[in-house]
């Protein structure tokens, strides 16, 4: 259903992807879209980054959500990527999470995008679908990864956290689910109460 399902963020290199992740935090990918150009084209590292100073930055994002805070996030991050990873983003989970800012979310984005390494992340839209359709069925974004990782072969994780995501804007609204659309109906767990795994019907 979706081919071309890839990363809606833009980003060249490890750097921008991590800093237009944390930017994405309860905001669109096309609101991040606008102001990381300019922004990168004045920080394009995290020493560059760190030149700059609390308002400044605020004023480069200004338009996204949160910006204060996400200001504040990214110059403790890089001060950190500077200080105990020469500039560098770390390929590994544990070095990842450390950076201020950054959650597990943020960091398995990082790592499938930057690294290739086998990752899904779980955001709303894939929190959502993921349950409905039954590939999940967890309360939390945690419990809710880590059924998606037994029950979506690992070579596929990555794209799959594509595809719901998708799912989840085009078809599988929040409010208004267009089932009568979706070619997953007959086997989406909430629409028809059967279990996605088994076939079995739910109590």
């Amino acid at each position: 259903m979706y081919p071309d399902a890839r990363c809606a963020l833009n980003f060249r290199n490890p750097f921008e992807l991590l800093i237009a992740t944390m930017l994405a935090a309860q905001a669109t990918d096309k609101s991040v879209n606008r102001v990381t150009p300019a922004l990168f084209a004045k920080a394009p590292t995290p020493e560059a980054m760190l030149l700059l100073t609390q308002e400044e930055l605020e004023d480069l994002i200004k338009s996204i959500g949160l910006y204060r805070n996400k200001a504040r996030n990214i110059l403790a991050a890089c001060r950190t990527l500077v200080e105990k990873h020469g500039g560098q983003i770390p390929s590994y989970r544990e070095g990842l999470e450390e950076l201020p800012g950054v959650g597990r979310k943020t960091a398995n984005v990082v790592l499938a995008e930057a690294f290739q390494e086998p990752a899904i992340a779980v955001d709303t839209h894939v929190f959502r679908v993921s349950n409905r359709l039954g590939l999940a069925q967890a309360k939390d974004v945690v419990k809710t990864e880590q059924e998606l990782m037994n029950n979506i072969p690992r070579n596929l994780w990555a794209k799959a956290h594509h595809w719901l995501i998708f799912h989840g804007r085009q078809v599988c609204h929040a409010r208004k689910p267009a089932c009568a659309d979706c070619r997953l109906a007959e086997r989406c767990r909430e629409h028809t109460g059967l279990k996605l795994e088994t076939g079995e019907e739910t109590e």
